[in-house]
């Protein structure tokens, strides 16, 4: 077994904790009112949850059995390396820096900014003054700084203010992390116990179907992937938990345990909080709904009800980003230590032994993915990536087990080989789905940015960096002096 520079101290509730934490924060509030949009039926809203949730599970616990035989330092970023080489290892670094954990953490944080007009308007500027400010990217689409000014104000305060607090304390982040996780934990059974359990309100009647949104074949189809497509982004973050697969015991055992009943919870957890929307809210009202978990909570508990609510899930989603905030940019230090990427993120603070250039970098992007876009615009880019690299850790598995088949496997992967084609061919197809109807909207207009081509781009702008940081490494090799010893001839 790997051992891990940094011992093994993880039980199963940690980990276990880690999972389901991760999970859980902006879209279980977020993506109902758009999934209702699309498919005008509680029962395919449902069903669009639990395709994501099992979507989600099977190509976990294939990462599973390659984290439970390689539990080493670095998680992900270390498995590509055993499977690809040094490059596609970069270029998931590259990529996780560049869309995952920027963009993600940015439309994140714009579920904060947006839920706190329950209790104020944000200022905004006209649509005429909106539009006079803009940066048109070939191939991508037009960026519109101005667009939601106040909301972008007051996210881009609230990831700065974090980073303050992680640049100057590691310690002070963590501390934060468990006062916004008993807050998530905490919104949630509001949510869901008041809505089923409170007597009175209006009730339309549970799972009333949209008067108008009626998709039917293709259009149905392609409604149906965009759902889906929310649901993996409310899912995504348990291979979070496998950047610390060095530091969990008995890793054989608690990393697949772990990702199976964490996953579980949280398939369980989000199917009850959709049915107690749809308990309250009708599929048309919460499809023009912005703030859709608020006006469940109103029409069941009033405004001071639904104001405890929306506060909970400001504290919510906050956790979320502290934690995007205060763990991703260990990696991008880790690849600078290596050589592959800018020097001076592989600095540690003097005073505060903190990766805090890393962290100012990551939040200078992050400031850039604010202006550029919305939650749904940075939600979905990052999305569609983490699933791309996905389709490689699927391969991988077939990989690893060519090239190294004596390795102990404490943790085999159900259905093998069957299993693991199904949801690749189940992946390539939702990815190829994606990029044509994200090109679709934008050349109709629709939308006004290509997300997953604007993805796809970030990621590939990482291959001439990989080029420039190898030759620099190289030649800083090369330039090492040759140090003599005390005879005059060259120490070997």
């Amino acid at each position: 077994m790997n051992e891990s520079a940094f011992g093994r101290t993880l039980g199963f509730r940690t980990v276990l904790s880690l999972v389901i934490g991760t999970i859980i924060g902006s879209g279980i509030f977020m993506r109902p009112a758009e999934m209702a949009a699309l498919l005008g039926s509680p029962w395919l809203i449902m069903m669009a949850w639990i395709i994501g949730g099992v979507f989600t599970m099977l190509t976990t616990m294939i990462l599973a059995e390659v984290s439970a035989m390689l539990p080493e330092d670095g998680g992900s970023y270390a498995f590509m390396r055993h499977m690809y080489g040094d490059f596609w290892s970069y270029l998931y670094g590259w990529a996780s820096f560049a869309v995952v954990n920027c963009a993600g953490t940015a439309g994140i944080a714009f579920i904060f900014a947006e839920y706190t007009q329950y209790f104020f308007h944000l200022p905004s500027f006209s649509t005429e003054i909106e539009k006079s400010v803009h940066l048109t990217i070939p191939m991508v689409g037009t960026i519109y700084p101005l667009a939601q000014f106040g909301v972008k104000m007051l996210t881009i305060l609230v990831i700065c203010l974090l980073t303050w607090v992680s640049y100057r304390s590691t310690k002070s982040g963590g501390k934060i992390q468990v006062i916004f996780a008993a807050a998530k934990v905490l919104a949630i059974i509001l949510l869901v116990s008041g809505i089923v359990f409170t007597p009175g309100g209006s009730r339309p009647g549970i799972f009333t179907s949209s008067s108008s949104i009626h998709p039917v074949g293709i259009a149905l189809v392609v409604a149906m992937m965009a759902a889906v497509n929310g649901a993996l982004q409310a899912f995504d973050g348990s291979l979070t938990m496998l950047n610390i697969t060095g530091e969990i015991k008995d890793p054989g055992r608690n990393i697949p345990k772990s990702l199976f009943w964490g996953l579980s919870a949280c398939i369980v957890i989000y199917l009850l909080v959709n049915t107690a929307m749809m308990s309250v809210l009708t599929v048309d009202e919460m499809a023009t709904s912005s703030l859709v978990a608020s006006d469940a909570a109103q029409r069941t508990f009033g405004s001071i009800g639904a104001g405890l609510v929306s506060f909970l899930i400001c504290l919510s989603v906050i956790g979320t980003t502290n934690c995007n905030i205060l763990t991703p940019p260990r990696m991008t230090f880790a690849m600078a230590r290596q050589g592959l990427f800018f020097e001076s993120a592989a600095r540690i603070h003097p005073r505060f032994n903190t990766p805090a250039n890393a962290m100012l970098i990551h939040l200078a992007l992050m400031i850039f993915m604010v202006l550029s876009g919305s939650f749904y615009i940075l939600t979905d880019m990052y999305i569609f990536i983490v699933w791309a690299f996905n389709l490689f850790f699927i391969v991988g598995l077939f990989i690893l087990r060519k090239k190294m088949p004596d390795v102990h496997r404490p943790y085999k992967v159900w259905g093998y080989p069957w299993m693991p084609v199904l949801v690749l061919l189940f992946n390539a197809f939702y990815l190829v789905v994606t990029v044509e109807d994200d090109v679709s909207n934008f050349m109709d207009g629709k939308t006004p940015m290509m997300n997953s081509v604007s993805g796809i781009i970030l990621t590939v702008m990482g291959i001439p960096l990989y080029y420039y940081f190898r030759k620099r490494k190289r030649a800083a090799a090369i330039a090492v002096p040759v140090v003599a010893d005390v005879k005059g001839f060259p120490e070997q």
